[in-house]
């Protein structure tokens, strides 16, 4: 019986099973880490390489959140910020296939971390709709022509808002901005952004994990 979406797939299933098999051993490759003293002051590019075996991936969850929500939005691009592994980007791309439109830009700053996401694109049969940018994403996505129809923020946290701000002109009425990690102190400047009706956005935080903030761009 053929399967009846992308994510039933045994190519993109099979990978997507073998990445959070890996985000288990997340806590003990964490504590093999040295992490320099002041870690929370050090640049993104230093916590990238201090953490380049540290999974750090949405839930299975949210990664099924995220393909209903490209999949009801029909997004014509969808800009990710933290690819790490690529467990969050493959959901999205899923999505795409499925809706037999659009594309996936995705950023990542560990050299080590886009090698094994492209490998794991290329097996699931999905690279063809993604493009890895490395570099620091208030750069790499400074160049990006065009709109952002669908927004998943799940880089480091304290850049979130920046990274939105960058994005904001991009985004039309009705467009989806996603963001992991509620519970997470250093993502409360976004979170106060967002949930902000003056500043354009209409939000409710979806119980997944450590929840996901959803926000419509009014």
């Amino acid at each position: 019986m053929p399967f009846t979406h992308a994510l039933a797939d045994p190519r993109v299933a099979d990978v997507i099973d073998r990445l959070f098999a890996g985000a288990q051993h997340d806590e003990a490759a964490a504590a093999r880490v040295e992490l320099p003293e002041g870690f929370e002051r050090t640049t993104s590019q230093q916590r990238a390489d201090a953490l380049a075996e540290v999974y750090m991936p949405i839930s299975a969850d949210g990664g099924r959140l995220l393909y209903n929500l490209v999949r009801a939005t029909r997004p014509a691009t969808v800009v990710e910020f933290g690819t790490s592994f690529g467990i969050s980007t493959l959901h999205l791309a899923a999505a795409v296939r499925d809706n037999g439109t659009g594309r996936v830009i995705t950023t990542e700053l560990s050299k080590d971390k886009i090698a094994a996401a492209g490998r794991a694109f290329a097996e699931a049969g999905l690279d063809d709709l993604i493009t890895v940018l490395e570099g620091d994403a208030l750069d790499t996505l400074a160049g990006v022509e065009g709109t952002a129809d669908f927004v998943l923020l799940d880089g480091w946290k304290d850049l979130c808002l920046p990274v939105l701000r960058l994005l904001e002109s991009r985004l039309g009425p009705g467009t989806l901005v996603v963001a992991d990690d509620v519970d997470l102190d250093s993502l409360k400047p976004y979170l106060d952004h967002v949930r902000d009706p003056a500043n354009g956005y209409q939000s409710v935080t979806f119980p997944v994990e450590d929840g996901m903030e959803i926000s419509c761009r009014l």
